[in-house]
């Protein structure tokens, strides 16, 4: 059965989202795969900032999402790969949702909006890293039409990951 998609809106991150971010992410399911514990307040601030930035400079970000009642209910979006390893000089596509939005069709429908930005600004393919054992987040990449590129072992804990490519 095919459910319609929420509606939700993309914006370029504020000053405020930081707060925001910090705030709907600070759960330990959210960030079991992103360090497994929440991240300072001023992680989110220096984030927002290069967002920013990318948006500026490239034409997209990650933005924050907004659901339907004005709520801050995570992000999506793309930005350069970030780290030493890994597909380097690539862009990734990426979501983090807030625990009470999980299994409604946020993440696909944002990352489904952020391919169609990402195909106006020229892009031409997108990554995905996700750990092994995010098996919500491999859901999206399949729903995006993203296939398994490459497993590998990430560096600082020593985990698999997998990389998923799209072509735009």
């Amino acid at each position: 059965m095919n459910r319609a998609l929420p509606v939700i809106r993309l914006r370029v991150p504020t000053d405020e989202d930081a707060v925001a971010w910090h705030r709907v992410f600070d759960d330990p399911d959210v960030m079991e795969f992103h360090g497994g514990r929440s991240a300072d307040l001023s992680f989110y601030e220096e984030l927002t900032a290069r967002q920013r930035r990318h948006d500026a400079e490239r034409g997209f970000c990650l933005w924050t999402m907004v659901g339907e009642s004005g709520q801050v209910i995570g992000f999506t979006g793309a930005q350069p790969w970030p780290q030493d390893w890994g597909p380097k000089g690539e862009i990734e596509i990426g979501w983090r949702l807030g625990r009470e939005y999980w299994g409604k069709g946020y993440a696909t429908a944002a990352a489904q909006m952020t391919l169609e930005r990402l195909r106006a600004a020229e892009v031409p393919s997108v990554v995905a890293m996700v750990l092994a054992g995010n098996k919500r987040s491999i859901a999206v990449t399949r729903r995006l039409g993203m296939h398994l590129a490459e497993v590998f072992t990430t560096p600082a804990r020593e985990q698999e990951g997998h990389c998923y490519r799209l072509d735009l």
